[in-house]
């Protein structure tokens, strides 16, 4: 048997590479689940929380491709990629 790993215990010594930091994208979906409960009570502004949702992983590829192009540059230009299939899927959603 053996023993648990320990977590990361100084600034660096982090899970992450040059990704999000792992308590990033956890947050922003807790914010937008809170935004969409306050949807239920207020209709109106269920529509903040359903554009937070879509947005979360728009910005988390951002931040991966802004803060990590130093580090590792082959996941910046991944993060990119996605980034621009996103962009030509609503692009072309547009002439259908």
């Amino acid at each position: 048997m053996s023993s648990p790993q320990r977590a990361p215990a100084g600034p660096d010594e982090t899970p992450e590479l040059a990704g999000l930091p792992h308590w990033l994208y956890p947050a922003g979906f807790w914010v937008g689940v809170g935004l969409l409960a306050v949807g239920v009570l207020a209709p109106n502004l269920a529509a903040i929380g359903v554009v937070w949702i879509a947005a979360v992983p728009v910005l988390a590829a951002l931040w991966v491709a802004v803060a990590g192009w130093r580090q590792d540059r082959r996941l910046s230009v991944a993060a990119l990629i996605a980034l621009t299939g996103l962009v030509l899927v609503v692009v072309v959603k547009q002439f259908i």
